[in-house]
């Protein structure tokens, strides 16, 4: 099922943004003291039937800590209540996208929730991954960094109810530890790390399986999880108001699988409010049976599925496996901010000689303060073979586009497109893969800010 998506290309040359619980990794939290209340009514399309739409998305911060709720109640034209979104309790928790303290970078950061593109270090292993690229099979995760200057460690897990992604990163910075070295500003932030991440799902390392007596799925060859190993190396070049450069060097590997070696910088230009640029960009030497960013946006998506009628397993394990020579590769990035308005950001990676390696994630918002007009996009697709299937949607895709008008200050009225992807279960309710589907809607949202305590 592929659509050729003309517009699309006009915004994501243009824009891409992220709307919430959507695309939630351009929507950062309320500032200090601040919150919004945002609730809207719509009409819905979901593959081509109409449902009536209510949804509701508090948003509020009180000094560092923070809470967003996300409550969707969808009704076909019977006046029935769409059940997809509250299968398993999991569902229930996701009515609490998150509740957190302080923010990611903070010396002290812990999320409980909807994890939103999370990246572990610098993204040799877990890179912009979601824990809910479904709607309708959202999960509670939590994340947790603390950061005691000289030494520090992230940590992440993706799913409480089922099991799912474990990220743990510990830091150091060595030179610290001198009273003379520590007082040097470029030496005194040189950064060494060990990580370790894994995928704990029972459907994490699939090879091969078949349909058993019952016509359910019964794997053949699997593993009970994939884990990975990674060390990094950060190494500050330049630190200034205006630039900052940094260095950096990546070595994985994967249990019972190859390794990789990564090495790139990230570049950083404040353009003191004109223009603020991020950019990353990295070369990439892989063996065989390794790929770098093994948990990336739609991992949830490539982990598992399988044909219903012959049992045949479709899975990112096998991927690996299937992996025989090795293949290097390039990766680049870019997050730009223009005039604190405009935000625009993406990454594109691709690998030599594989052809359907390519990965595309896209992001912008354009909608000026003040202005009535609201333009939000959000793309991201995996698998890509040429360029020229760039702009399609299908198996592999996920798009979200909103375009809007505000007629009063606190009133928007926009017309959403959504390609996303709705879970297929078997007899016992189990998630067995994902299938593509199509949301358009008309939507009527209220959103007033306001400031905590006045």
């Amino acid at each position: 099922m592929k659509i050729k998506l003309t517009v699309v290309i006009i915004f994501l040359l243009t824009t891409f943004a992220s709307a919430q619980s959507e695309f939630g990794f351009l929507n950062g939290f309320p500032k200090e003291e601040t919150g919004r209340f945002q609730g809207g009514l719509g009409l819905s399309w979901i593959d081509g039937k109409p449902h009536f739409t209510f949804r509701l998305t508090p948003d509020i911060a009180f000094g560092k800590w923070g809470i967003g709720l996300d409550l969707n109640l969808e009704f076909d034209s019977d006046g029935k209540l769409r059940d997809e979104n509250f299968k398993t309790a999991s569902d229930y928790l996701s009515i609490i996208r998150y509740v957190r303290y302080g923010q990611k970078k903070d010396n002290v950061f812990a999320r409980i929730g909807a994890l939103d593109y999370y990246t572990l270090g610098q993204g040799n292993i877990i890179y912009n991954y979601s824990n809910s690229p479904s709607f309708d099979n959202r999960k509670t995760g939590f994340a947790f960094d603390l950061d005691f200057d000289k030494a520090g460690f992230e940590t992440m897990y993706s799913d409480f109810t089922s099991g799912g992604v474990l990220g743990i990163r510990g830091y150091v910075r060595p030179f610290k530890f001198d009273a003379g070295m520590s007082k040097i500003p470029i030496l005194n932030t040189i950064e060494l790390g060990l990580s370790f991440a894994g995928d704990f799902n029972s459907n994490a390392a699939v090879f091969s399986g078949r349909k058993d007596a019952n016509g359910n799925f019964e794997a053949v060859k699997k593993d009970e999880s994939l884990s990975m190993l990674g060390v990094d190396l950060g190494i500050p070049i330049v630190r200034q108001d205006i630039l900052n450069l940094d260095l950096y060097l990546n070595y994985t590997k994967i249990n019972n699988f190859g390794s990789g070696i990564n090495s790139g910088f990230i570049m950083g230009l404040n353009g003191l409010g004109l223009l603020n640029v991020s950019v990353k960009f990295e070369r990439r030497w892989n063996e065989g049976k390794y790929l770098p960013g093994y948990f990336g946006p739609l991992y949830e998506i490539e982990r598992f599925s399988y044909d219903s009628s012959t049992g045949i397993p479709m899975t990112k394990a096998q991927q690996l496996d299937g992996i025989t020579t090795s293949d290097n590769g390039w990766f680049g990035g870019l997050n730009a901010v223009v005039l604190n308005t405009f935000t625009i950001t993406g990454s594109y990676e691709r690998l030599d000689k594989t052809p359907n390696s390519g990965r595309l994630l896209l992001a912008s918002d354009i909608s000026p303060k003040g202005s009535q007009y609201v333009i939000r996009a959000g793309y991201e697709k995996y698998g890509i073979q040429s360029e020229s299937e760039v702009f399609t949607t299908d198996d592999r895709s996920h798009l979200y586009v909103e375009a809007g008008y505000k007629p009063m200050e606190y009133l928007l009225v926009s017309l959403v497109y959504h390609w996303t992807f709705t879970p297929l279960r078997d007899a016992n309710d189990n998630v067995i893969g994902y299938e593509p589907q199509k949301r358009i809607e008309p939507r009527v949202t209220f959103v007033y800010p306001f400031n905590v305590g006045k």
